[in-house]
């Protein structure tokens, strides 16, 4: 996995400024992304920042970029813990949820919409997605919006101002952009 990819997919997490990010990559085979993952973790995890492969199927991986510490905030929250609940998740550490819902995208039945608590997203959101199948919604940017239309669109204009100068950045030469920039 280049590094031009991961700054462009993972800038407001990098920053500190998003829980996480998640996007697809190609592989040639599965031990090639676990070494790639494998030598990110190194760079990120003193920072604070941890990559997981969330599933592998068919040459391409589902790539989980978050911050711990962030996100155990996110999922301590009333909402988003019943959502978990609802959604049958057996509540304790991060990590646990993390691998619960690793086990749902592999049994690929139904997407799991509460993927959106583990990027960060409005737990209000989220649960207006799943509810409404996806319809009805105010705005969209970076996910639907349900609930604050005003202060997502704060957000989603943040979280692109910081992609677009982190890009900036590593296009004018700074190769280390994704693992230096970012000293939160």
């Amino acid at each position: 996995m280049s590094e031009e990819i991961f700054v462009h997919y993972c800038s407001p997490t990098l920053a500190g400024i998003k829980t996480a990010n998640l996007f697809s990559c190609r592989f040639e085979d599965e031990k090639e992304m676990r070494d790639s993952v494998r030598r990110l973790n190194v760079a990120l995890v003193k920072k604070g920042i941890r990559v997981l492969p969330l599933r592998y199927r068919d040459g391409c991986a589902l790539i989980y970029v978050y911050r711990p510490s962030k996100l155990s905030q996110d999922l301590q929250q009333a909402d988003a813990c019943s959502l978990l609940e609802k959604r049958g998740y057996t509540f304790g550490a991060p990590e646990r949820c993390i691998i619960q819902l690793m086990q749902r995208l592999a049994d690929g039945e139904e997407f799991p919409h509460e993927i959106g608590l583990f990027l960060g997203y409005p737990p209000e959101d989220v649960s207006g997605f799943i509810e409404n199948r996806a319809k009805g919604y105010k705005c969209v940017g970076e996910w639907k919006v349900y609930g604050d239309a005003d202060k997502a669109k704060e957000t989603f204009a943040e979280y692109q101002k910081c992609t677009e100068a982190c890009i900036a950045r590593f296009a004018q030469g700074n190769r280390k952009a994704g693992y230096i920039l970012w000293e939160k």
